[in-house]
C-alpha cells in the first residue's frame, strides 16, 4: 500500500457521523428547552392555571398522577392509562401493518388482485378513521375490539400504499439480475424485492403509527373507560388543565418512543440511513 493509499492515521469515517449525530441531539435537546422556557414565561405572564399551567405545575401534576388514579373513584393512574392506550396501539398497528404488507405485495406481484383492490384502497385511505367510531361501536360496542379495528383501518391503507410504491420502485435491473440466476418469482419478492423496499416500507410505518396515536385517543374520548384520552377528557370536563398537559406529554413521549424504534428499525435495515 502506498503513501497516498494509506489511511489518514487515527481517522474513521464512523467519528464524522458520530459528531453529527451528538450535534443533532443537542441542537434537538437545545430546541425542546427552549419551547419549555417559552412555555413557562407564557404561563407566568398569563398567570392563570386554569388557562395555561406552568412548565413546573405540569411537571409536578405528571408526577403525582403516575400512581395516583383519576377521577379518584374508578380512574386509573396516568402509567395504567398508558399502558391500554400502548396495547391497543401494538395490536392494531400489528395487525394492520401484516395485513398492508401482504396485501401490498400481493398487488404487487398479481395484476388482477391490483385491479381489484386498487380502487378499494383508493378509497378508503381519504377517509379518516375517526369517521368509523359510532359505526365500530355499534358492531363491536365499546370494548378493545372496536379500537384495535379503528386502528387496523387506519394503519392497512398506509402501509398497503407504501409497500407498493417501495415494490414498485425497486428496479427492473435487480429483479432481471435475480430471475437469470435462476430465481423464482416468489423467491424474487421475498429476497430481492421486499429487502429493496424495507427502507421505504418502514418509512411509511412511521407515518402510520402517527395517524394510530390520532385515531386511539379520539376513540379514547368518545367511547372508552381507560386510555390516555379518556384521562384526558374527565380531566378537561373538570379543567384540570396541568392533568390535560400531562396526558398530552405523555402522548408525546410514548409516540416518539415508537417513532425512535421504527427509526432504529430503518437504520439496521438501511445502512445508507446509519
Amino acid at each position: 500500500m502506498t503513501a497516498t493509499q494509506a489511511p489518514l492515521a487515527g481517522f474513521s469515517p464512523a467519528v464524522p457521523r458520530r459528531r453529527r449525530s451528538y450535534r443533532r441531539l443537542w441542537t434537538g435537546a437545545g430546541a425542546l428547552t427552549f419551547a419549555l422556557v417559552v412555555w413557562q414565561i407564557a404561563a407566568l405572564v398569563i398567570g392563570d392555571t386554569v388557562t395555561l399551567p406552568t412548565v413546573t405545575e405540569t411537571a409536578r401534576t405528571f408526577i403525582e398522577y403516575i400512581t395516583k388514579p383519576y377521577p379518584e373513584v374508578q380512574g386509573k393512574t396516568l402509567l395504567e392509562d398508558a399502558l391500554i392506550s400502548t396495547g391497543r396501539i401494538l395490536a392494531g398497528f400489528l395487525l394492520g401493518t401484516s395485513a398492508g404488507l401482504l396485501l401490498g405485495a400481493a398487488m404487487a406481484g398479481v395484476r388482477v388482485i391490483r385491479e381489484l383492490a386498487d380502487p378499494i384502497i383508493g378509497v378508503m385511505r381519504p377517509l379518516p378513521p375517526i369517521a368509523f367510531i359510532p359505526l365500530l361501536v355499534v358492531w363491536f360496542g365499546i370494548g378493545e375490539t372496536s379500537k384495535i379495528a379503528l386502528i387496523f383501518f387506519g394503519v392497512l391503507p398506509i402501509v398497503t400504499v407504501a409497500t407498493l410504491g417501495a415494490l414498485d420502485a425497486v428496479p427492473a435491473d435487480l429483479l432481471n439480475a435475480s430471475r437469470s440466476l435462476g430465481a423464482s418469482s416468489v423467491h424474487t419478492m421475498l429476497h430481492v424485492r421486499l429487502r429493496a423496499a424495507v427502507p421505504a416500507v418502514i418509512t411509511g410505518m412511521r407515518i402510520a403509527m402517527g395517524g394510530a396515536w390520532t385515531a386511539i385517543i379520539a376513540a379514547e374520548m368518545i367511547a372508552a373507560t381507560g386510555g390516555v384520552g379518556y384521562l384526558i377528557l374527565q380531566a378537561g370536563n373538570y379543567l384540570q388543565t396541568p392533568l390535560i398537559f400531562s396526558g398530552i406529554a405523555e402522548i408525546a413521549v410514548l409516540g416518539f418512543a415508537f417513532d425512535g424504534l421504527l427509526r432504529l428499525l430503518l437504520r439496521l435495515a438501511d445502512p445508507t440511513a446509519r
